[in-house]
């Protein structure tokens, strides 16, 4: 059977009919009777299947009770016209191994709808259904293309390190890093934990952000942006949040605010564009089994101009829409970070489009972040998008030592692991600002899924390590 080299099915459907090919793949499901078999196969390279048509007559009965849903197979036969609907050409099957079988009883996943509560718990065999088989390949794409954007600008790809002293403001709770025997901590005389003996010897921990080393890049570099892992250890069990996710975050030297949301808004519609432009029908699928106006909003990011919003004024509206009767559960107040609830009301119900919010207070913003010239608010920008809320935060970074020293001694941070930070103020400053974008919000945009657990392979949530 090899003598021929296996074509995907994703390239088999786009085929002339009237050549001998080879598929491979796992069977989706199987049915026909005494005298014709039909066996829909996927190979993981799109979501639809490939229909084997199989005459009982050329094979062992034996052979069709191995092939059930599931099992894994390669079949060599004649690429021919469909008969029937739903695929334009099939496979009349001349030979069929069976690679690995496959037992029906134990096998996680049927051929009936499951839920997504229920593939969590399965999720080292989630990946084989239609969904994630478009969810991952649309993950995958969104990498690439990330790459793309920021290499077709010049930007420089910078690592950032995983293991960190720095919790980056107070960002998120951090994952400890030892190799102290927990058993036998060792302690100083009085009482504390001897990080000395540890590996760094000092407290490390996995880190939050990649942004302060990021600012290091920049005012090297000039244009920088980090793409990896980034771990926050709240006890959070919303639909928005993961232990362990991913972080695209550009940094550049000699951008201003104005600068930074240009690049944000170019950036979020290039990956949104690229999704339609080469993901289609994975993009189609989702749109047609879970969210029938997905492709309405990704293409309605790409045709709108982001509306750019002050905090005082977004404050203003939401105050107006609660004087009109709009409800929410939590307060608005001038100072006040604003909720998801208050973010989707601007972005879906007032503007109808996506919404940037700058000027932030102050007092509810990292010390980083370039003061304002009424003392109250510093050149914060957030992103806000439909069904989602915050996509995109992001400043310009203070670039004043004098003004980054007072407000580190204001909110009474320890400067121990922040000095080398601040020498970027000492030596040659230059203004500059930068964003972060969670992956994995972005996916949840794009592909329509509804928890942020369903985006990535293998979740990480408390107490959900599996996998």
């Amino acid at each position: 059977m090899e003598t021929l080299k296996r074509t995907k099915i994703k390239d088999l459907l786009a085929a002339a009919p009237g050549q001998e090919v080879i598929a491979k793949g796992w069977v989706r499901t199987k049915r026909g009777n005494k005298q014709v078999k039909f066996i829909a196969l996927n190979d993981g390279s799109c979501a639809a299947n490939i229909q084997i048509v199989a005459d009982a007559a050329n094979f062992d009965e034996e052979l069709f009770k191995k092939i059930t849903t599931g099992a894994s197979l390669c079949v060599k036969g004649n690429l021919v016209e469909s008969v029937g609907s739903g695929q334009a050409v099939e496979i009349q099957a001349t030979e069929i191994e069976i690679y690995g079988e496959c037992d029906p009883m134990r096998f996680p996943l049927q051929k009936k709808d499951t839920s997504m509560e229920y593939l969590r718990t399965v999720a080292h065999m989630r990946m084989r259904t239609n969904t994630f088989g478009a969810v991952l390949r649309l993950r995958s794409a969104m990498a690439y293309a990330i790459h793309k954007f920021y290499n077709e600008k010049g930007f420089v790809y910078l690592h950032t390190p995983l293991i960190t002293e720095s919790d980056c403001e107070g960002a998120g709770q951090m994952f400890q890093v030892t190799t102290l025997n927990l058993d036998e901590i060792p302690r100083t005389k009085k009482g504390a934990i001897d990080y000395s003996k540890d590996f760094f010897g000092k407290q490390t921990s996995l880190t939050v952000s990649g942004q302060l080393e990021g600012e290091l890049g920049a005012t090297a570099l000039g244009e920088i942006y980090t793409f990896g892992p980034t771990f926050r250890a709240e006890n959070s069990n919303t639909p928005r949040h993961l232990a362990e996710f991913w972080m695209i975050e550009p940094e550049m030297a000699f951008y201003d605010i104005k600068d930074n949301m240009d690049l944000a808004e170019e950036f979020i519609k290039y990956l949104v564009k690229y999704a339609l432009d080469n993901c289609r029908a994975d993009v189609q699928f989702l749109n047609d089994k879970y969210d029938n106006t997905l492709i309405e909003r990704l293409e309605g990011v790409i045709g709108t101009e982001f509306v750019r919003l002050p905090y005082t004024q977004g404050i203003e509206i939401l105050k107006e829409a609660i004087a009109n009767g709009q409800q929410f559960e939590y307060p608005v107040d001038w100072g006040t970070d604003l909720q998801s609830e208050h973010e989707r009301y601007l972005v879906e119900k007032h503007f109808g489009k996506p919404v940037i919010l700058t000027d932030y207070p102050k007092d509810i913003k990292a010390f980083y972040m370039k003061q304002n010239e009424d003392g109250k608010t510093v050149r914060a920008m957030d992103v806000l998008f439909p069904k989602i809320g915050e996509i995109i935060g992001g400043s310009e970074r203070e670039a004043s030592l004098e003004k980054l020293e007072n407000r580190i001694n204001e909110l009474g941070m320890s400067r121990t692991n922040l000095e080398w930070y601040i020498d970027t103020r000492r030596f040659g400053t230059v203004p500059h600002s930068g964003f972060g974008l969670g992956f994995e919000r972005l996916l949840l945009f794009v592909t329509g899924m509804s928890n942020i657990r369903d985006v990535i392979p293998f979740p990480r949530t408390p107490k959900n390590a599996e996998f």
